[in-house]
Formats: structure tokens, sequence, C-alpha cells
């Protein structure tokens, strides 16, 4: 009798532990790996000042059923759409400092347990400009570049300032920074003026240098001239009187 019993218990365990739709079909616990991770954008940037309203869109690589929006140290989802399409939005309004932060996006699908959810997009940075304390000594200094959502270049200081080098293939464009302090690293300083960095139009140079090249070789003409016009008129002062012409 216990040998069956057990069999029993052992044949009743996989049913425990799957979740089923109403219809009684089974649903996956775990995501399938050909199901890969969405992308996390943010709009109009991921740079933006107090009081504007920030549009993340999470981006699936299919149409999924809902999306969820994470915020970093949280374990609960911030935000839950139910949508059946590849996109989804979640609206941030007027956000405060306090709202900058880390964050990715999840997707689910139809066949999954309710609190599954796909694999996390990576990380999205939202940096809110604000009131950044000034008492700390060291600071991060953040460079970016044009209109590039990604910040080109990080450097930490002891100093009130920081030195971004910039190989010269790279050089050209328009340029900004911010800085923040270890305790609030979402909170950054006012932007910048932007600095525009010019390329060395090298069809100009090239045209200054033959020009150069130019006025040296007209400049060695002229001296070989005036060496043969002095060097004849010696020659004429020297001649005996009864050889001139």
């Amino acid at each position: 009798m216990a040998p069956v019993l057990i069999l029993q218990l052992l044949t009743l365990w996989p049913l425990c532990h799957t979740d089923s739709t109403p219809s009684g079909s089974p649903i996956h616990s775990v995501p399938p790996a050909s199901y890969p991770k969405p992308w996390l954008g943010a709009w109009p940037a991921t740079v933006v000042t107090p009081g504007v309203n920030v549009t993340l869109r999470c981006r699936a690589p299919q149409p999924a059923w809902r999306f969820a929006l994470f915020k970093s140290g949280e374990t609960d989802p911030l935000l839950l759409r139910e949508v059946s399409s590849e996109l989804a939005e979640f609206f941030l309004e007027e956000v405060t400092p306090a709202q900058g932060g880390s964050y990715h996006c999840c997707y689910g699908k139809p066949d999954w347990g309710p609190s599954v959810w796909s694999q996390p997009s990576d990380a999205l940075e939202l940096l809110v400009t604000g009131e950044v304390l000034g008492s700390q000594r060291r600071r991060g200094f953040v460079l970016y570049r044009g209109d590039v959502a990604a910040p080109l270049q990080y450097r930490d200081s002891a100093q009130p300032w920081a030195d971004f080098p910039l190989p010269g293939a790279r050089a050209p464009g328009t340029y900004s920074c911010y800085y923040h302090t270890p305790s609030a690293p979402y909170v950054l300083s006012p932007r910048s003026p932007v600095l525009t960095v010019r390329a060395q139009d090298s069809s100009s140079s090239d045209y200054t240098r033959e020009n150069l090249a130019r006025l040296g070789l007209a400049g060695l003409v002229l001296i070989s001239l005036g060496a043969l016009v002095a060097f004849d008129c010696r020659s004429q002062n020297h001649a005996p009187a009864g050889v001139r012409p």
C-alpha cells in the first residue's frame, strides 16, 4: 500500500508546481530561451530637467501580452502595461530628481505564468538635473556629445574640474558636461555651455602649403634673375675699352 501511495504522490508533484490556464492547459514556469530580452529607451532624452514628461518605451522582439517597468533596488514592478503589441510606453509625468535612477523592463506572454517575466532589458539610466551639493570634495564628471543619448566619457575627480582627452578623429562635434556627487549619482548639475570643436580643413591647409611652395619658387627665380643681372653688369664694367660694343 505504501509504495502505491508514494507513486501517486510523485505523479501529482509536477501538477502541483505547474500553473494552468482556465482551460486547463499548462503555463510555462520559466520563459523559453528562444525569447530574447527587450529594449528600453527614453524620450525625449535620458538627461532631463525637473518637470519634464518622460516616456520610457519598452520594445519586445515579438508581440507580447504585458510589460513591466522595474527600477533598480525595487523588487516589484514600478508600472505595468497590458498590451498585445511589441511596444509598451510608460509615462513619467513631471519628473523630479528623486525619479532619476536605473530602469529596466521585461515582457510576458499569455502562455507564461502571471509572475514570469522575460530576461530584463539593458539598464537605462535616467538622469535629472537639479541642485547638487557642492560641499563634497569628490565629484563625478560626465561628458556628452551632440544629441547622443549615452555619455561619451566619465571622470572622477577630487578637484572642481576634470579633463576629457579626445582623439583627433573623434574630436569634431559639439560637447557639454555635467557633474554629480557620489551621494546622488542620478542628480546632475545644470548643463555647461555647449562647446563646438571644429576639424581642420585639410583642403585649405593643402592649398596654403601649395601657395607657400609657389611663393618660395618665385622667390628663388627672382633671386636667380637678380644674380644674373648683377653678374652681367659686373662683366661689362670690367671689360676692356676696345672690346665694348
